[in-house]
């Protein structure tokens, strides 16, 4: 099976109530930890890659590493770039084979927004790829996405018919109270859902997308704490509000910061416990195995998308 588009995934997400998750990829391990959950409870899934991934694991070895996923698992799978900037960026990407990108012109005033997402989908479209856009900004940070919490703003409802009209986007990412990063609160966590149900009025059927998702899952965090870390004022979205999100018209939720804090608090641990072990393979067994149990935990009790690949 080849790596395929998010347009029957999210028709069938929508109608269904469910989500499909974005998981971020970086390494071998953690494309080996994701798609192997998503084997083992049946899962459509979407690969997703940020710049900085890219950059740093090179296009050619990431698209190998999915090329195998989709061998060894049989599953549909979609390859994603995360907030692409620039239209060169997301040209190479699709040039490179990825079958869905997104432009994050959300830094743009409205209009702008709307040149350089259209110049996007116009390219993408032409070659069968499909494109996600954004209105309003998420606080946080992520690779090189970095907005302070005075410059977030909630996506303006009024403004999703005409964004959508005249880009031609095929899914939007909306703000409405995530963010990126592991530290997403300074208060009690919540999200917008007046927004987010008023978006669905005037976008009916059209799949919506929530970033800076992750719950920040306490046991890893508790483990990074006792083995050296520091985060102790880490903070995430709750599960039973991304799983009331995903009823509605979520189709994408995209899961960065629990991947890495799987992945961290598995190689911390380890080498705490075992501080002789020097073989990355003793190391990076469990902390695959932990990125595993996260993303199956996230698939079947957050998305509801287990048994519909």
């Amino acid at each position: 099976m080849p790596l395929v588009t998010t347009k029957e995934m999210f028709a069938k997400a929508y109608e269904g109530g469910y989500a499909i998750g974005a998981f971020n990829v970086n390494n071998m391990e953690i494309v080996q930890g994701i798609t192997e959950a998503a084997r083992e409870v049946n899962a459509p899934l979407i690969l997703q890659v940020s710049a900085g991934a890219r950059k740093y694991a090179n296009h050619t070895y990431l698209m190998k590493l999915v090329e195998a996923a989709i061998i060894e698992t049989g599953l549909p799978i979609s390859l994603h770039l995360d907030h692409g900037d620039s239209f060169e960026l997301c040209k190479t990407c699709i040039d490179g084979g990825f079958t869905s990108v997104m432009f994050d012109g959300s830094h743009y005033t409205f209009e702008e927004n709307i040149k350089r997402t259209k110049e996007v989908c116009d390219y993408a479209h032409d070659k069968g790829v499909v494109v996600e856009g954004e209105l309003g900004r998420l606080a946080g940070i992520e690779d090189d996405v970095n907005v302070a919490d005075e410059d977030a703003a909630f996506t303006d409802p009024d403004q999703v018919e005409e964004f959508v009209e005249r880009t031609g986007i095929d899914s939007l990412a909306i703000a409405i109270g995530t963010s990126h990063g592991a530290f997403k609160f300074k208060g009690e966590p919540k999200l917008r859902f007046d927004i987010l149900e008023e978006i669905e009025k005037r976008l009916p059927g059209f799949p919506i997308v929530l970033h800076g998702a992750s719950s920040v899952v306490p046991e890893y965090v508790q483990d990074i704490n006792e083995c050296g870390g520091s985060m102790s004022n880490a903070q995430g979205v709750p599960e039973e509000m991304l799983r009331k999100a995903a009823s509605m018209a979520v189709c994408k939720i995209n899961i960065d910061s629990d991947i890495r804090l799987a992945m961290t608090a598995g190689v911390r641990k380890h080498l705490t416990q075992n501080p002789s072990h020097f073989d990355p393979r003793q190391y990076l067994s469990p902390a695959r195995e932990q990125v595993k149990q996260l993303v199956k935990h996230k698939i079947i009790n957050v998305l509801g998308c287990d048994g519909k690949a």
